[in-house]
């Protein structure tokens, strides 16, 4: 396998995940199905009183702000994970889901198409 490929068990590279449906430079040889990686996230107390405080000032809410894209990454390296179980070494159509579950508490869902690919001739 060339270099930037994952193997099975393992997980795939980011450089190896699109929204777009194909991979510039790769052609698709199989398509493996709908791959998913879900976080279920809440804030502490602390976070909660942090968060408030800088709602006073205004501008950017820093400790939300880095919950949050620590929650979307945690759920989109589940996603790499559970594609390269499925023998893929690519996810094409990427995509981000989040709901509020209950106040306080958020699911994100990572979410794309397994996909075993190999170097356009």
């Amino acid at each position: 396998m060339a270099m930037g490929y994952s193997t099975p068990g393992r997980m795939v590279t980011h450089t190896m995940v699109t929204t777009q449906f194909e991979l510039d430079g790769f052609k698709v040889i199989r398509t493996l199905g709908v791959v998913r990686g879900i976080v279920v996230r809440s804030r502490s107390i602390f976070g909660t009183i942090g968060a408030s405080l800088q709602t006073l000032v205004g501008g950017n809410i820093t400790l939300l702000t880095n919950l949050c894209e620590k929650t979307r990454a945690e759920a989109f390296d589940l996603m790499l994970q559970h594609a390269a179980e499925l023998g893929g070494n690519a996810v094409v159509g990427a995509r981000y889901d989040a709901t509020e579950i209950m106040q306080g508490v958020t699911e994100v869902l990572a979410y794309g198409t397994a996909v075993l690919v190999e170097p356009a001739k």
